[in-house]
């Protein structure tokens, strides 16, 4: 059987977290055969955090993430870049990043 989903690629509402980073937003699209999949929105700016592991592609948007224990990804699109989780990393978003994250069912 064939699986797909509409994530809302464009429509992703974005929230200020509490900490005063960048806007953020999450689309979830897709639960099925192990894996969660969905959108993530980046405004300019800058935030941290721990994705756990994860495999995601650039839709649009250009940064850089880099981790706390070496390791840098240049975001542009079309990138594809694997995080781990444990990872600590920096988000330095210079044009709003949208990308597509594909992560295993309940992490």
């Amino acid at each position: 059987m064939i699986s797909s989903f509409l994530a809302p690629a464009v429509d992703v509402s974005l929230a200020v977290p509490a900490d005063g980073s960048a806007p953020t937003g999450i689309g979830e699209g897709f639960a099925g055969a192990g894996l969660e999949s969905g959108v993530w929105v980046h405004e300019v700016g800058t935030s941290t955090g721990d994705f756990g592991d994860e495999m995601f592609v650039v839709l649009s948007g250009r940064g850089v993430v880099t981790c706390q224990n070496g390791g840098r990804i240049d975001l542009a699109p079309g990138v594809v870049g694997v995080l781990h989780a444990g990872d600590i990393t920096s988000w330095e978003i210079t044009e709003t990043l949208r990308k597509v994250w594909i992560v295993a069912a309940g992490e």
